[in-house]
């Protein structure tokens, strides 16, 4: 994808390719369209995200569509397996937006929750394209222990570093996400280390949120 996303001062994401020879607004759209959005999932797929355990949403203001997860959790020490140490989840999704109308993604918002003992670490790290897209960049947030706490990260993008997805064509919207927690020099034998894209109710919500743009024949 093109729309870029920085964090910290790092490029975070892009969306996909030119706008196949339809042209754009130059500044976003007061209002959103009246028609919804339609998100879709193609595919779900990921040790993060077993069959049954992401759920898609879309507002009922169409600023905004919500990944939810209630079994995404990477850890380290007692208890865990080898391979637990990092999940991640891999979303295909199917975006349909209303005639006359394109998108890019203006921020990202993650939350969940960590314990890391002294010594531990953990990232959340995310990409983000269109179907056809040859570039694709990310942004990693990390978490030192001890932390005993929700966590919440933002992507975000300002207007002139949006990218905007194709107009009159559909493009898959693809969401790669990834968290990981490395022991470091805590006791691994005696204590257990995880990082949660999950909540006390067993579900967090990734808010995408939405820009709009009208297109131009």
């Amino acid at each position: 994808m093109s729309g870029v996303f920085l964090a910290g001062g790092a490029a975070a994401a892009l969306f996909a390719s030119a706008l196949a020879g339809t042209t754009v607004d130059t500044e976003p759209v007061s209002t959103v369209p009246a028609e919804k959005i339609q998100v879709g999932v193609n595919t779900v797929n990921g040790s993060g995200c077993p069959a049954g355990t992401a759920a898609v949403a879309v507002s009922p203001d169409n600023t905004a569509f919500t990944v939810t997860y209630s079994n995404y959790l990477a850890s380290v020490g007692v208890g865990s397996h080898p391979t637990d140490f990092r999940k991640n989840c891999q979303l295909n999704l199917n975006v349909k937006v209303p005639h006359g109308f394109t998108y890019a993604i203006a921020s990202v918002n993650y939350r969940g929750y960590a314990y890391l003992e002294k010594g531990a670490t953990a990232l959340q790290k995310a990409q983000y394209f269109h179907q056809g897209s040859a570039e694709t960049k990310s942004a990693t947030h990390k978490i030192d222990g001890p932390y005993d706490n929700n966590w919440q990260h933002t992507d975000e993008a300002e207007v002139g570093e949006m990218v905007w997805a194709p107009c009159g064509v559909e493009r898959n919207f693809n969401i790669n996400s990834e968290l990981r927690v490395d022991g470091g020099s805590s006791n691994l034998k005696e204590t257990t280390s995880f990082m949660a894209m999950d909540s006390t109710d067993g579900a967090v919500s990734t808010i995408y949120h939405i820009a709009w743009k009208k297109c131009e024949s």
